[in-house]
């Protein structure tokens, strides 16, 4: 059998000078800890198919932050692996906060709240090092931003070209 790697989708939210953490239920050295929301390219759309990455981004800043969120474009990827070494990559995706307020899902997420570069670095609860790593980069505007195009010979699939 081949490996296959598992794709995942993080979000970085941004309202105003702020962006949007989760803190995380579970999960293998996650409980506690804050994070961007993130999670597993496994939903589907209304027709019953795989839901886009870029999609799967915004439902889970709906499901474990609450907000309702627009896709500014593609920030890049990461390579990582969980700690069983099965292979993850990560697609990440700036989005601006449409409407909302920071609200957990009591499951995944116990509490969620929107912080400023100020605000994290006096936050004494634990948060995932890449997290606070890509958000001070985004912050700072220190990042190259890959806008959606939907004028595509594949629309109406979204392209980050």
């Amino acid at each position: 059998m081949i490996p296959a790697i598992t794709v995942c989708v993080g979000a970085v939210v941004r309202r105003d000078d702020q962006v949007l953490f989760v803190r995380q239920t579970y999960g293998d050295n996650l409980t506690g800890v804050w994070t961007l929301p993130w999670g597993y390219v496994d939903g589907v759309d209304p027709n019953n198919q795989l839901e886009p990455p870029h999609m799967a981004a915004l439902r889970e800043v709906l499901e474990e932050g609450g907000i309702t969120a627009d896709i500014e474009g593609f920030l890049g990827l990461q390579n990582h692996a969980a700690p069983s070494g099965d292979l993850r990559l990560y697609l990440l995706y700036l989005c601006r906060h449409r409407s909302g307020d920071p609200t957990p899902d009591g499951h995944e997420t116990d509490r969620a709240a929107y912080f400023s570069l100020d605000d994290l670095a006096s936050l004494s609860d634990p948060i995932d090092d890449f997290c606070v790593w890509l958000v001070c980069r985004v912050l700072r505007g220190e990042f190259h931003l890959i806008p959606p195009n939907l004028a595509n010979p594949y629309a109406p699939h979204a392209a980050f070209l």
